[in-house]
C-alpha cells in the first residue's frame, strides 16, 4: 500500500518540476484603474449617518428613496424602521431576521 502512494506522489512531484520555465520577458500589470469616491455604484446604497447625543441614526436609501433607518441609541439594542410597501410608513423590527425558516427539502426532481 504504501508502495503505490509512494509512487504516484514522486510521480506528481517530478511532474510539477516538467512545468515549463517562467518566460523572461514579462511586464508588470497596469495599475487599476482610480476609484472615485463621489460617485457610488448604482447597486450601493447610499447611507447617511447622522449622530446626536442620545442615539446614533443611519438612514439607508436607494435611487433617492428612503427605505430604512437604524437607530442605535447609546445605552441600548439597535432597532429598525423599514418601509416594507414603499408608501412611506415605517414599521419597527428589533432585528432584520423576520424568523422565518422556509424548508428548502428536494421532494422530487425531474
Amino acid at each position: 500500500m504504501r508502495l503505490p502512494a509512494f509512487l504516484l506522489l514522486s510521480g506528481l512531484s517530478l511532474s510539477a518540476f516538467a512545468q515549463p520555465p517562467v518566460p523572461a520577458n514579462l511586464e508588470p500589470l497596469p495599475p487599476p484603474p482610480a476609484f472615485n469616491s463621489q460617485e457610488a455604484p448604482a447597486d450601493e446604497p447610499e447611507v447617511t449617518i447622522t449622530t446626536e447625543k442620545e442615539q446614533t441614526v443611519e438612514e439607508y436609501r436607494a435611487n433617492g428613496k428612503l427605505y430604512m433607518i437604524k437607530v442605535t441609541p447609546k445605552h441600548g439594542v439597535p432597532y429598525y424602521l423599514i418601509d416594507d410597501r414603499g408608501d412611506g410608513k415605517f414599521s419597527r423590527q428589533e432585528s432584520l431576521d423576520s424568523g422565518l425558516r422556509v424548508p428548502r427539502w428536494v421532494i422530487h426532481t425531474f
